[in-house]
């Protein structure tokens, strides 16, 4: 890299669920205490992302205490009925939120070196003058906090700034949790692989392991690259009008 490229923002929301994606399917839903990778990179995908790029977290701060809320969830009922009575279904699962979360995130992009074809677009400057004005701008597509339905909102911000409820609470583990997913467009390889990391927070600050320094892997099934080309992705020819969007975004800043 050759121009600066970190970003610095704050997401909160009502509302937060970063439950694990492999022990979740259907049934009831329990969130982790804080954020996984995965859902941090998430976020920072919705505030702007291209092919060209990887996002890497590198550490969250806990701004609020760490309180969770259950509630009664009617889950999607695809049967409809139960089976040979004709009778509707009454199910009621239990899910725990977070509630009135606060974080604040540090996080730097790098090269996509396994799509050459994006090469031209690989332009430090102007990327990183465009995330900074995404966030400023709260992202470009909607933003949550692990699932759907918890709604967030994100805005600029200084790692460290303001009081935060674990300042000076000293370390906190919180055992085996999900990571993230090595997919195939990052990794090179034809599978999809899970990671698993034991997290621990010092006042407040976790400081996320990058996704090649998590030991703890499985591959859960194989999977290809996705291919991006002038017929499925809208920024492949932008490249000759890189000059005007990093004058247009220097003006926005």
């Amino acid at each position: 890299m050759e121009k600066e490229n970190r970003v610095e923002f704050k997401v909160s929301g009502r509302y937060a669920l970063f439950s694990d994606p492999i022990n979740r399917i259907g049934g009831e839903k329990f969130s982790y205490q804080v954020p996984t990778y995965q859902a941090l990179k998430g976020i920072l995908e919705s505030i702007y992302w291209k092919p060209t790029l990887i996002w890497i977290i590198d550490e969250v701060r806990v701004m609020n205490l760490i309180k969770t809320q259950s509630q009664g969830i009617r889950p999607v009922n695809f049967s409809g009925t139960s089976k040979g009575s004709g009778t509707p279904l009454n199910t009621l699962s239990i899910y725990t939120y977070l509630t009135n979360v606060e974080y604040q995130v540090r996080a730097h992009f790098e090269w996509n070196y396994n799509r050459p074809q994006l090469e031209q677009d690989r332009n430090e400057n102007k990327h990183y003058l465009i995330a900074k004005r995404m966030i400023k701008c709260g992202g470009r597509r909607d933003v949550f906090l692990g699932t759907r339905e918890c709604q967030a909102y994100v805005e600029p911000c200084k790692l460290g700034e303001g009081e935060g409820a674990y300042d000076n609470y000293g370390s906190l583990s919180f055992g085996l949790m999900f990571h993230g997913f090595d997919y195939p467009d990052e990794t090179g390889e034809d599978n999809l692989t899970v990671r698993l990391w034991t997290p621990e927070m010092n006042n407040g600050y976790i400081k996320y392991f990058r996704p090649d320094e998590c030991t703890i892997k499985r591959k859960l099934s194989p999977m290809k690259l996705k291919v991006f080309d002038e017929t499925n992705f809208s920024g492949y020819e932008e490249f000759e009008k890189e000059e005007e969007w990093i004058e247009l975004d220097t003006e926005a800043l």
